[in-house]
Formats: structure tokens, sequence, C-alpha cells
């Protein structure tokens, strides 16, 4: 089971039910209005986390984390000793995990778990829940059901293409490789992780082979989807002209 729900500094539990109100300037009727879902897709080091969250706090929309679901889901398999050999057994773990994400924190059997899915141990492991196809059904069903009816900023691999194919607002980040590699590797560092530039380099290239070529859900942009580059931009520059170009 999965929730994706805001921040609240009054609530200290989940609570599924609660909503970031959507600015009355922005639909006047409310209810005749149709969500709007913006979905922004990328390979790993483009920016996309860090911008989708940002966008979505200037729209007043939420924000939809997929990428730490499947993260989620690796730090489950490595916890439960599953066999990678064995796919059968990560889709299972799948279905019995409860997997929450709150505003900027992930919770797994409602332990906060947002430092623990960003090592680089999990990095190599959450290919084995991406590549899985019937792991990223059970999370692309979940992504819509957390979706529901709300106005939503959802960032991934295949938001787009897969998961929300008739979103109003597709974009594409993009950014050097290398450059790419320098944004991962000032993260490991900032987690206290040991790790080259040129080992960072390695397994970007490596996930971004694999990444492209999955059968399901494979990263490539929507035909419809904007394609922005990042280089040479600063943090909110690319989130001013997202914000531009979605409104």
């Amino acid at each position: 089971m999965l929730y994706c729900i805001p921040m609240s500094n009054t609530a200290q539990s989940p609570n599924p039910d609660t909503r970031i109100p959507i600015p009355e300037s922005r639909y006047p009727n409310p209810d005749t209005r149709i969500p709007m879902i913006i979905t922004i897709d990328g390979p790993a080091g483009a920016g996309k986390s860090t911008v989708a969250r940002a966008l979505a706090e200037r729209l007043g929309f939420r924000f939809l984390d997929t990428g730490a679901m499947y993260r989620a889901v690796a730090l489950a398999g490595i916890r439960q000793n599953v066999d990678w050999d064995r796919p059968e057994e990560l889709v299972e773990l799948t279905g019995k995990f409860d997997i929450r994400v709150i505003g900027p924190k992930v919770f797994l059997n409602g332990e906060e778990v947002t430092e623990a899915i960003r090592t680089s141990e999990v990095t190599v492991a959450t290919r084995y829940a991406a590549d899985n196809p019937q792991v990223r059904e059970q999370l692309v069903a979940l992504q819509r059901a957390a979706a529901g009816s709300d106005d939503i900023v959802t960032e991934g691999r295949d938001q787009g293409t897969v998961a929300f194919p008739n979103a109003q607002c597709k974009f594409f980040l993009t950014a050097d490789p290398k450059e790419r590699a320098r944004r991962r590797l000032r993260d490991l560092q900032s987690q206290g992780e040991s790790v080259t530039l040129e080992e960072v380099l390695s397994a970007q290239e490596c996930r971004d082979r694999e990444d492209s070529a999955r059968q399901f859900g494979p990263l490539v942009p929507a035909a419809d989807a904007i394609e922005v580059c990042t280089d040479g931009m600063t943090f909110d520059e690319v989130v001013d002209r997202l914000e531009m170009i979605a409104d």
C-alpha cells in the first residue's frame, strides 16, 4: 500500500485524506475542473526530483516521487535478503510492504527511510525493482491511485509514457553525463560515502543503458514531451522555465 501525502505542521501521523489546497484563481469552478498532471522524466542526475519538488511547491500542487518508491522496494529486498536471481521474490515482497511518501519523507512499514534509500548499495539494487515488469506494474498502479483527483507534479523514468500518458504537461530533463555524475557525487559525499567521480560516471553509464533498454517502461521521452537541457542553468532558472511553460 502506498500513500503520497504533503507534510503538515499540525499533523503528526499520516493522513491519506490530506490535500494541498489549489489556488482559487487557477480553477474558478473546482467542481468541474480536470486535475492537472505534470510529468518530469529523465535520466539519473538530471535533477528531476529537486526540480519537480520545487515546481510543485510553486504551483501549489502535490509532488509524487516515484523514484523513491523503487528505491524503497530495493531497500526492502536488501533487508529481506531476497535472491535477486529469483524476481518473483521481489514481486511478492512489493505487495506485502507498506510504502508511504509523506512530503519529502519516505516510510517503509512505518520506518522513515528517506536517507537509507539514497545509499550506493540501494542505488545498485534499485535496477532489480525497476527492471521487474510485475514490480513496475504494481508501482504504476499505486502511482495512479496516489494521484487521485489532485493536481500533481510527478517525476521518474516513464511518467509521461506509461504512468500518466494523458498528462497535460510533460517534460524530459537532460544534462551532460559528467555534470549529472558530479551532482550525484555531491549527493553521495554529503551522505558520508567515499566514492570517486569515475566510479559514479561508470555506474551512471551502466544505469543509462539498462534504463533505455528496459522492455517495460524504458527511459524514452514521450512524443509530446518538452525536452529541457539543464546544462549551464541554475536550479532557479530550470524551475522558472518549467513554471512558465506549465502555467
